[in-house]
């Protein structure tokens, strides 16, 4: 099988080795952790934007793993479905992804075992091929991670995330020679106009309810780990737009005997954008980094 090319290289997140690797090195560097960190991470949630706005949050995921692992020989990547709706979860099960910084091998051997033992996934590669919240996350294992691989699976916001993310940790817990890892890829509340989702009206005081409000009650429920309230409560409120994701992490972190989240980071676009460049408008997109 020939290797995925990247789609959003130069558009998400730069298009050239030496950015991708700069950008990478100040977010990690300039955004550490400072919540009490569990003695094993399991699992985690990441946002996907474009690395200008949520790139400091993912990095602090990944490189809070590196801290306390040390080491990961696999990184199973839940992503969420901007351009796949099917009633399986769509797996990359063989061959390779291509970032800017090289190549990054599938764990052929993983994907099997979850194809194997989930009636909800499919082996789907071209279900991947216009889907960018998984490809962001790929340059930071590579960075940081140099000898891992990765399993990306798309799963939608559907019932069937929960016993997938269930299927997968029964099978990390059966692979107890490999280190592996679940992330779930998704963005929090998408406000304002544009978006057409303003129940609080625009401006900022709306913006300040997406991310005080809305947000919260997502990330709540992702840290006391209640993965199917995440999956109900983005449909009534619209405050994740990869739901599906970050279930079948909750739920995979569960099997593999985790109680509770811990909450790295929040912010928005909004806020991002004031810090960088002084500027803010009437949309807002949410981030948080979450490790189990």
């Amino acid at each position: 099988m020939t290797a995925r090319n990247p789609i959003v290289a130069g558009q998400f997140y730069p298009g050239t080795e030496k950015a991708c690797r700069t950008e990478i090195e100040d977010y990690i560097q300039n955004r550490p952790a400072k919540a009490k960190l569990p003695e094993k991470i399991v699992g985690g949630i990441v946002p996907h934007a474009g690395w200008v706005f949520s790139g400091d949050l993912a990095g602090m995921v990944f490189k809070t793993i590196e801290q306390v692992n040390k080491e990961v020989d696999t990184f199973v990547i839940f992503g969420a479905t901007h351009s796949h709706i099917g009633n399986q979860a769509a797996v990359y099960d063989k061959g390779s992804w291509l970032t800017p910084l090289g190549e990054i091998k599938i764990d052929e051997d993983l994907a099997a075992e979850i194809l194997k033992n989930s009636k909800d996934a499919k082996a789907n590669p071209n279900a991947h091929s216009y889907e960018h919240s998984i490809e962001v996350q790929i340059p930071f294992i590579q960075y940081i991670f140099k000898n891992a691989k990765i399993v990306p699976i798309m799963a939608a916001p559907a019932e069937y995330a929960i016993v997938l993310g269930m299927a997968v940790g029964e099978c990390i817990k059966n692979m107890s020679d490999k280190k592996i890892v679940c992330i779930g890829s998704t963005d929090l509340t998408h406000y304002g106009p544009r978006y057409g989702f303003a129940p609080k009206g625009a401006g900022s005081k709306g913006i300040d309810w997406a991310k005080n409000i809305n947000d919260n009650i997502f990330i709540d429920l992702a840290i006391e780990m209640n993965a199917e309230k995440v999956l109900i409560e983005s449909m009534v409120n619209q405050n994740a737009c990869g739901p599906g994701a970050a279930a079948a992490t909750i739920s995979a972190a569960k099997k593999l005997g985790k109680t509770k989240g811990v909450l790295l980071a929040h912010t928005h676009s909004n806020e991002v954008m004031e810090r960088k460049y002084g500027q803010t408008g009437e949309e807002s997109v949410g981030y948080a980094a979450i490790v189990y």
